[in-house]
């Protein structure tokens, strides 16, 4: 295989595994992926805040600015913020560069070569992540839309009710598709939760190819590493503490009820069977309906579907 140092970003919409994968990843004696941050998108929003980086001065602020504030959870990672910080400061005058460094102090801190990131707000953010890292690869984890949408209905941190979470994983889908088409395979790979759960070393071999990077059993056992790599904060992510539960996918036919099931496959349409992920009736032959999502308490509104990425940006899975 290669030796590539490409560097990889796992996304999909909240809830539709994307700490599994990436707790998957992070087993590969090469990869190395931290516990979800808030540095990256936004430095990105406010770079031109930081000034010229090419000022050593600037870059120490930028330093500063990502491994000292509690909001960007840079301390979860577990590495030397000092030593990161001067690494910056001393380090190349781009964006980029600097919040490499700081996710390349996380792999090495575990021996790792290979460093990446994992957030579902990144599904949304493509475009982004490339102006700062040019050879990016990313893996997008898709999940049956129902079974993510049921799961941010428990979510203790997701307050914004039943017709969001259907307008965030459309957006998500819709997004990612246009982003599959232009990246290519070289540079985007797509997989479905269920077939990660039910056939692990298969996937996982499928994602290893497209990395260039050889499989090892290990990746299929992430709980061995989930103690290091999820922060005990977050007790949402305790099944990725146990043995890999087939029974994840498709609950949603007994956690949402008639109303919201048929809701969901009105609106989402052919998304579902595009993801191929419909597994109930199919939609009669016909022109095909687009339906607004009505927001709580008032009448059908397009505003969900405009708000999606703030609500994405949110998240906290």
């Amino acid at each position: 295989m290669s030796d590539s140092v490409r560097p990889v970003f796992v996304l999909g919409c909240p809830r539709s595994g994307t700490t599994l994968l990436q707790l998957m990843l992070h087993a590969h004696p090469r990869i190395g992926l931290p516990p979800e941050t808030r540095f990256v998108l936004p430095a990105y929003e406010r770079r031109l805040g930081f000034g010229d980086l090419r000022e050593r001065g600037n870059r120490a602020g930028l330093a500063q600015w990502i491994t000292g504030r509690k909001e960007t959870r840079f301390h979860e990672l577990g590495v030397d913020a000092g030593h990161v910080a001067e690494r910056i400061t001393e380090g190349p005058p781009t964006l980029g560069s600097a919040l490499a460094i700081a996710l390349q102090a996380y792999a090495e801190e575990h021996g790792k070569i290979r460093w990446g990131d994992k957030r579902p707000a990144y599904a949304l953010h493509v475009a982004e992540i490339l102006r700062l890292f040019p050879d990016a690869q990313f893996i997008h984890l898709v999940r049956d839309g129902r079974d993510c949408v049921s799961s941010l209905l428990g979510m203790p941190w997701w307050h914004r009710g039943f017709h969001e979470a259907v307008a965030t994983w459309s957006q998500v889908m819709d997004t990612t598709r246009g982003y599959a088409r232009r990246l290519g395979s070289g540079s985007w790979h797509e997989l479905r939760f269920e077939d990660l759960v039910a056939d692990p070393e298969g996937q996982l071999r499928g994602v290893c190819g497209f990395l260039g990077e050889e499989y090892v059993p290990e990746m299929s056992e992430p709980y061995r590493v989930a103690g290091l790599a999820v922060p005990a904060r977050k007790t949402w992510h305790r099944r990725t503490h146990g043995a890999l539960d087939t029974s994840r996918a498709g609950n949603w036919a007994t956690r949402l009820t008639p109303a919201q099931i048929a809701l969901c496959d009105d609106v989402w349409g052919d998304r579902l069977t595009l993801a191929r992920l419909r597994t109930g009736r199919r939609r009669p032959a016909g022109p095909r309906r687009t339906a607004a999502l009505p927001a709580r308490g008032g009448p059908a509104t397009g505003r969900p579907r405009q708000t999606a990425h703030a609500r994405l940006l949110g998240a906290s899975t």
